[in-house]
């Protein structure tokens, strides 16, 4: 799409040591998009700096939010906004570099093929770096099991590189998305799938984040796995309810 306005989501929480250099090379690599700074009321200043970036930026704005609620309910607050604002894609990646700036222009073109993308580690072409094997073996089953659960055609459902037509994003109700965390990533693609919408998946290489510390827990990871199930009973009421599903 000609002259499509585009909007990359960043949530931040503490990401004070990777903002500065992802804003600028977000804008290095896909300049005509604006980005929108999600921030949880950071402790170490990661909102006052996004408020100076802006300051000298118009295609940086930032939101500021009361405290830490969670990547769901800041990225539910960013699609509800964007989709205010007008824009025609929405992309979102993490503000720690795990995802390669690089990569947006590649996403943002598939876009114009695709309704939905998703950055994928589990395609051929892509992986990740810089794990230990342990985490690898734990990602690679809790993927291969929410995957057989669902019944996904999505190898990837925990990736938080993620690129949508705004149509898309208007099919889904944003509102009645309820996980968090790698809960939540795999509620949104298995909610596309279930309307119909087509995902395409995009090889990346994952990258451990440099700098500052990471938000993933074993904890949260198991918490996922746990509410598959939920969200399989959602997304097949979702499916049920599609007009092109024979009853």
């Amino acid at each position: 799409m000609a002259n499509a306005r585009i909007v990359v989501l960043l949530p931040t929480y503490n990401e004070a040591g990777n903002l500065e250099p992802m804003l600028a090379a977000i804008r290095e690599n896909l300049p005509a998009a604006d980005i929108l700074v999600i921030d949880d009321n950071s402790p170490d200043g990661t909102g006052q700096m996004a408020d100076v970036a802006a300051a000298a930026d118009a295609h940086v704005k930032v939101a500021h939010r009361p405290g830490k609620q969670g990547l769901g309910v800041a990225y539910r607050f960013g699609y509800r906004w964007a989709l205010d604002q007008g824009y025609d894609r929405i992309i979102q990646l993490d503000c720690d570099f795990s995802h390669d700036p690089k990569d947006l222009p590649r996403m943002a073109g598939l876009l114009d093929e695709h309704e939905a993308v998703v950055g994928s580690r589990r395609v051929p072409g892509g992986g990740s770096d810089g794990w230990p094997w342990h985490r690898n073996l734990i990602s690679g089953a809790g993927s291969l099991y929410a995957r057989t659960i669902l019944a996904s055609s999505v190898h990837d459902l925990t990736t938080g590189f993620k690129g949508f037509q705004a149509g898309a994003l208007r099919k889904l109700d944003v509102e009645s998305l309820r996980t968090d965390g790698f809960g939540f990533q795999i509620e949104v693609t298995s909610s596309l799938l279930a309307l119909g919408i087509d995902v395409h998946e995009m090889p990346i290489r994952f990258s451990d984040r440099k700098v500052g510390k990471s938000k993933m827990s074993s904890k949260i990871f198991f918490e996922a796995m746990m509410k598959v199930w939920s969200i399989r009973a959602s997304t097949r009421r979702l499916a049920r309810a599609r007009p092109d599903v024979a009853r």
